[in-house]
């Protein structure tokens, strides 16, 4: 099995860890994921709304409208190595919540992993690359409230250079950071290069 394993560090392990995202690098004509558009990543700093943090609760569902996404979400956590989880490899077209993490409305950064593609074709997270500022994204709670947020910024990034200050680190209010494969395939590895990490804050 091929798979993408992003190289990230977790804050609660402080240790080199791996997200194993599928990679399988579809067969040749059909479409490779899309790229974000390097004028679309991350600038400076951008000031949080000032929003009032919502008590912890688990996340049940992402939408992202833009790319046709409606993905019920599981949660992940890591293992002593720091190797992140991740969804059912049969099931490509659900996302994982990293539990140890902030939910989703939580003061910090809620983290959430997908598959790009699998042997059956795009996955979940396939069209992330196509993501730009000011797209929404919706997250339902199990205590059914819906929170939204807006993308701040799309990048791509070599896997020895993860941005993980960024995704794992402290900010201030409500972030959310949407994580996948992207970059060239490389099919005597069967991995991807890069990383596509979608940078996102709670609007409402």
């Amino acid at each position: 099995m091929r798979t993408c394993r992003p190289a990230v560090t977790l804050v609660t392990l402080l240790a080199a860890a791996g997200v194993a995202l599928v990679g399988f690098g579809l067969t040749a004509g059909t479409p490779r994921p899309p790229q974000p558009d390097p004028a679309h990543a991350p600038g400076g700093p951008r000031a949080a709304p000032t929003l009032p943090p919502l008590p912890r609760a688990d996340p049940v569902e992402v939408q992202v409208p833009r790319i046709g996404v409606r993905a019920p979400l599981v949660p992940v956590t890591a293992d002593a190595t720091g190797t992140l989880e991740v969804p059912p490899l049969h099931q490509p077209t659900v996302a994982g919540w990293y539990r140890p993490g902030a939910s989703p409305g939580e003061n910090g950064n809620a983290v959430i992993v997908g598959h790009v593609d699998s042997r059956a074709g795009p996955a979940v997270f396939f069209d992330l690359g196509r993501l730009r500022p000011g797209d929404r994204i919706r997250v339902s709670r199990a205590d059914a409230r819906v929170v939204t947020f807006v993308v701040d910024a799309v990048g791509s990034y070599p896997k020895d250079r993860f941005p993980t200050d960024l995704v794992y680190g402290p900010t201030n209010g409500s972030g959310l950071r949407l994580v996948t494969c992207g970059g060239r395939f490389d099919g005597a590895t069967g991995d991807y290069s890069d990383n596509v990490v979608v940078f996102a804050t709670r609007v409402a």
